[in-house]
């Protein structure tokens, strides 16, 4: 193998595992998810009549207001959040996942995720690491597009919205991410 190849596999499996490892070593106070929860899930309910109309139809909400992702050829993601039911704060979740493929960069974003049935909410409480796509099927809204949810959408058991998008990688996936339960300070 070339050594550029070897060298650039190597920087990129580094900084796969730096992200992971930096959202792991700087994990956030339940205040601070919050604060941040707050702060994206209102900014969303303020601009999108859409997010207005799924949000009045939830059972549950999960926010994750900052996942970080980076990758050249491999990738990771990570970010905490927040589960609440009916206004309240009732878990704590984590986000993460990794990939390879052909991809270059990093960027930050927020997801505020939609449980629409008890039985999708069920699947996530239960879970010892649910994965979007795998274990439910989900609806992604990207708040940079001009998307309405209609009421076939609205039948969707889970209803995922990105928001804040910022840095220099292309698209932002759901499908594979692994959400699993934390219990910040």
């Amino acid at each position: 193998m070339a050594g550029w190849m070897r060298n650039g596999m190597l920087a990129a499996c580094l900084g796969a595992a730096a992200v992971l490892a930096t959202g792991v070593a700087q994990a956030a106070s339940r205040t601070e998810i919050d604060t941040r929860a707050d702060l994206v899930l209102n900014r969303l309910l303020s601009e999108s009549a859409t997010a207005q109309a799924v949000d009045e139809k939830a059972v549950a909400v999960l926010i994750f207001p900052d996942i970080v992702k980076a990758g050249f050829g491999l990738g990771g993601q990570y970010g905490e959040g927040v589960l609440r039911r009916d206004g309240a704060s009732v878990a704590y979740y984590n986000i993460a996942s990794a990939s390879f493929g052909f991809q270059a960069g990093a960027q930050s974003y927020g997801q505020v995720i939609y449980f629409m049935t008890e039985a999708a909410l069920r699947q996530l409480e239960t879970s010892k690491g649910f994965v979007l796509g795998a274990d439910a099927n989900v609806a992604v809204v990207n708040m940079g597009a001009n998307v309405d949810v209609n009421s076939g959408t609205l039948q969707d058991p889970i209803i995922a919205f990105v928001t804040d998008q910022k840095g220099l990688m292309a698209g932002v996936t759901v499908e594979g991410s692994k959400i699993s339960r934390i219990n910040p300070k």
